[in-house]
């Protein structure tokens, strides 16, 4: 059994569920944290799996039937790298990392039943299913996201598992009454626009920029990036001489970094990061889409380049 402390759903998890379970690429998720670099600077630091888990009991609440379904939602990050989003892109790692590590887990495991193709579908959306919003809106995915980091940052206005049962799944988008979409889209509004602060940058732009300088040295190979945890990158960056210093300033001292907002790619500095993508899907309202105009507005400020900067180097830690 398996009950989730935020949706209040308890889950009778399936022989198919808990033998991924005891795996080493799904438990490594327990030590990734969801909110990337930013677990550093802010109280959000629960974990990849326990999204994964929030959305397999997601599924099982609105299509407990859907084996393969529940399959994907506990697959579906298993490729993330440590720190989650903060280091995608380097060394051409992407997601298609999770494609692989579900062809091994179903590779080495013939009895996980589905085969490995129907489970990638089901996660990239090529076959519909509860996690896929086949006419646009929000998916479970996001909602476990929004609601998982409303609460932890206290953004929440409802309870999130009596949200919960005023709300619909069709065609794998979130349906809500009118007061809820609104309550919905707040809380995808405020998680675009914690990613886009000094909280968030600053971490990703450091902890990319001192990882980048371990893979161009080749100090740290992407073959070994791709299995690690958080705390063995962590150990890696402290104790590499090319990342020492202003990886213990980071996590000392983070407010003696600076976020600098640039026009453009071209800023040269070490600690740069470009912002590409947010994540702004509004739920359904009576089976039709909702709008609103802050969406159109965070969308339009992109793509976002930035640099974090030590401004005060009288804490250097050699």
């Amino acid at each position: 059994m398996y009950f989730d402390p935020l949706w209040r759903i308890e889950v009778r998890l399936t022989a198919t569920e808990q033998r991924p379970l005891r795996t080493w690429p799904v438990r490594r998720l327990a030590f990734i944290a969801h909110a990337g670099a930013a677990s550093i600077t802010t109280v959000q630091t629960y974990s990849r799996l326990e999204h994964s888990l929030g959305v397999l009991a997601l599924v099982a609440h609105f299509a407990p039937e859907h084996q393969p379904a529940r399959t994907a939602a506990l697959l579906h990050d298993v490729g993330h790298l440590p720190f989650s989003h903060t280091l995608e892109g380097l060394a051409g790692l992407d997601h298609d990392l999770t494609r692989q590590q579900i062809t091994a887990l179903f590779a080495a495991d013939a009895a996980l039943g589905d085969d490995a193709g129907t489970i990638i579908a089901l996660d990239d959306g090529s076959i519909p299913s509860p996690l896929t919003a086949s006419h646009g809106g929000l998916k479970l995915d996001h909602l476990d996201s929004f609601l998982r980091s409303g609460q932890a940052h206290g953004r929440t206005r409802s309870a999130p598992h009596e949200l919960l049962r005023r709300l619909h799944l069709r065609d794998g988008a979130v349906d809500a009454d009118p007061v809820d979409a609104v309550e919905l889209a707040d809380l995808a509004i405020s998680e675009a626009l914690a990613q886009r602060s000094a909280a968030n940058l600053v971490p990703v732009a450091v902890v990319r920029g001192l990882v980048g300088r371990l893979l161009d040295t080749g100090a740290l190979e992407p073959t070994e990036l791709v299995g690690m945890t958080d705390d063995e990158l962590w150990s890696v960056l402290l104790s590499s001489t090319e990342t020492r210093a202003d990886a213990a300033s980071l996590r000392r001292h983070p407010q003696q970094w600076q976020l600098r907002h640039h026009s453009d790619d071209s800023c040269g500095e070490p600690f740069s990061h470009v912002v590409r993508r947010s994540y702004l899907d509004l739920p359904r309202s009576g089976g039709r889409p909702t709008s609103d105009p802050r969406v159109a507005a965070l969308q339009g400020d992109l793509p976002m380049w930035v640099s974090a900067k030590r401004i005060d180097d009288r804490t250097h830690v050699a």
